[in-house]
């Protein structure tokens, strides 16, 4: 609650803030309506809020002017503030884990192989929507949806968005599945769900 209230406070536009912050307050109140019907673990609330955080620093700063990442951006000479791709990259890690959970606690798909699988593209199909919905904003916005779109210049923004936000799942399932797994077991033990 506190990085929401410090994004709060004087953010770069607050338009963009509204764009940004947005979905983690519908993630969280999403989360506390279902908390005790269908508990998550542990290690998938730890992070949805990471990812919460990551998009309010960006909603206080707009993703193009991260203080942190514009040093980064001069430091190795690069053409923009990258900031972004770490929000793209984890727009696929959380979400994996999360539909990977669903997948094996109500039982939906009985194969590994086919869950990691189906896990991959409900990540790229929620990157690619959310490519959808910025330009979809942006053509409601106009001039005011540069900071939310945050392409600076650079043409192949929506694709490398969505490849950032495939390379944030796969190397979820490859880090975190075991673990992940351990952690399911013990929620199954607990719940019986």
């Amino acid at each position: 609650m506190s990085v929401l209230i410090w994004s709060a406070i004087t953010p770069k536009d607050y338009y963009t803030w509204v764009l940004e912050v947005t979905p983690a307050i519908i993630g969280l109140i999403v989360l506390a309506l279902t908390r005790k019907r269908f508990p998550l673990t542990t290690l998938c609330y730890s992070l949805i809020l990471l990812h919460s955080w990551v998009l309010m620093v960006g909603g206080h700063y707009t993703y193009a002017e991260v203080p942190l990442f514009d040093t980064i951006r001069d430091l190795f000479e690069q053409s923009r503030n990258n900031y972004d791709k770490v929000g793209h990259f984890m727009q696929g890690f959380v979400p994996a884990i999360l539909c990977r959970e669903i997948l094996i606690r109500k039982q939906v798909i009985n194969s590994r192989a086919f869950t990691h699988f189906f896990t991959l593209c409900f990540a790229l199909a929620f990157s690619a929507f959310y490519e959808l919905i910025e330009w979809w904003v942006a053509l409601l916005g106009e001039d005011s949806a540069e900071a939310f779109l945050g392409t600076q210049g650079y043409i192949w923004d929506t694709q490398s968005d969505m490849a950032w936000a495939l390379f944030g799942a796969i190397c979820s399932l490859l880090i975190l599945a075991p673990y992940h797994d351990t952690q399911i077991e013990k929620i199954k033990r607990r719940t019986g769900s």
